[in-house]
């Protein structure tokens, strides 16, 4: 017992040290003011949103790179190990991150952004059985106002790890909620604009529930489609069928989906292709979705500009 414990230390401590590879050592002048790992892009986003231009962040699942799917290696655990604050969607969204943290040897805390927000049931659509989500909709980031919940959910945790910079916290979420407000008013009017019966499209996967609770949409997904598997043709004709029957419009794409399915119920339904979508990962920085707030405006352009008559 003695000799496997002290592998284990070794071990976290070879993990802790490779891990400031990326960080810069405690007190060197390359170390940030606090080290912060986020499970995914948007997240992670949101943290830097809210963060002095002296913290960093890291994300473990990048930019058009799909957390439903996401194989954690080695690397992963180093950055957990070397972190001073861990961020989460929670409602299940991230799988694989309790066993991440529990091999990093991590023992900070583990911040769930999506602390006090009430799920909405995964849709009957949903992709549930494929992603773990227990019948849950984790995709809570698509409903600006939820967002707000986010930001005071990470203003609490940093304030509490660093209280000394408590008051520069504070602004920099003030004037990031008031950006969140401004641009939900945007979407909300936008899409006003666009007769209540109209506003009905497919999407990739069943990641927009919140989207379209929030400003109004009717919001199909073929049942059986996740970013891991495909639906059965039995599933295909049916979403066919009501895209006939319900007069849909547009469908849609998405940055983490295989775009050729989309592409064919398109062709055999006479639906067009509104655009790309921007799901669970931000775009690259040269891309349309590179912000959480730029992904949102993006996706509500997109979906008003295919709808409109």
């Amino acid at each position: 017992m003695a000799l496997q414990g002290s592998r284990r230390q070794a071990l976290l401590g070879s993990l802790a040290l490779a891990g400031l590879g990326a960080w810069g050592a405690p007190g060197s002048a390359s170390a940030p003011a606090g080290r912060i790992v986020a499970s995914f892009s948007i997240l992670g986003d949101m943290a830097r949103a809210l963060l002095p231009a002296d913290f960093e962040v890291q994300t473990l699942v990048g930019p058009d790179a799909d957390a439903h799917v996401f194989q954690t290696r080695p690397s992963h655990a180093r950055q957990l190990a070397a972190a001073d604050l861990v961020l989460v969607n929670g409602l299940g969204f991230e799988g694989w991150i309790e066993r991440l943290v529990r091999v990093s040897g991590y023992r900070g805390t583990v911040v769930s952004a999506t602390r006090g927000i009430t799920p909405r049931a995964a849709g009957h659509h949903a992709h549930a059985g494929h992603h773990g989500h227990h019948g849950q909709d984790p995709h809570a980031w698509h409903d600006l106002r939820l967002a707000r919940v986010y930001v005071d959910n990470l203003l609490q945790a940093l304030t509490a790890r660093w209280p000394a910079r408590q008051g520069e916290l504070q602004a920099k979420a003030q004037a990031y909620t008031g950006r969140l407000d401004a641009l939900d008013a945007e979407i909300r009017s936008a899409l006003q604009a666009v007769p209540r019966a109209q506003r009905k499209i497919i999407t990739a996967h069943d990641a927009f529930g919140y989207f379209g609770a929030a400003y109004g949409l009717d919001i199909l997904s073929p049942r059986g489609w996740s970013s891991a598997s495909e639906p059965s043709a039995a599933a295909v004709a049916r979403l066919m069928r009501q895209i006939r029957e319900h007069g849909i419009r547009a469908l849609f794409l998405e940055n983490i989906s295989d775009p050729r399915l989309i592409e064919r119920i398109a062709s055999e339904t006479g639906a067009r292709v509104g655009g790309t979508l921007y799901s669970d990962a931000l775009s690259s920085a040269s891309g349309p979705a590179p912000t959480y707030l730029a992904l949102m405006a993006h996706n509500a352009r997109t979906i008003a500009e295919a709808l409109r008559p």
